[in-house]
């Protein structure tokens, strides 16, 4: 079915951004560059929700994309299986 393959891509591709949101924040010379001012533009809200719950450890460790990360397969999930009953 065509709504399935296109909830699966946009799920997958947002869960890209998050993964290189949160890789490219270790490396501090690419917070300048207008990609990474786009993609957190539309990331971070969504990382946000998570960071209210579970605030950076020691102030460096952020485990909040791990929780994001959970709950965005979890809507996948819930949204396809929807889709198929």
């Amino acid at each position: 079915m065509l709504w399935i393959r296109i909830i699966q891509y946009l799920f997958f591709t947002y869960t890209t951004m998050i993964a290189v949101r949160v890789i490219a924040s270790w490396f501090p010379s690419v917070y300048h560059h207008n990609w990474f001012y786009w993609l957190a533009r539309f990331t971070d809200p969504y990382l946000n929700l998570f960071r209210r719950l579970i605030p950076p450890i020691g102030g460096i460790l952020d485990l909040s994309p791990l929780l994001a990360y959970f709950v965005l397969q979890l809507i996948e999930w819930l949204l396809l299986k929807a889709i198929l009953t």
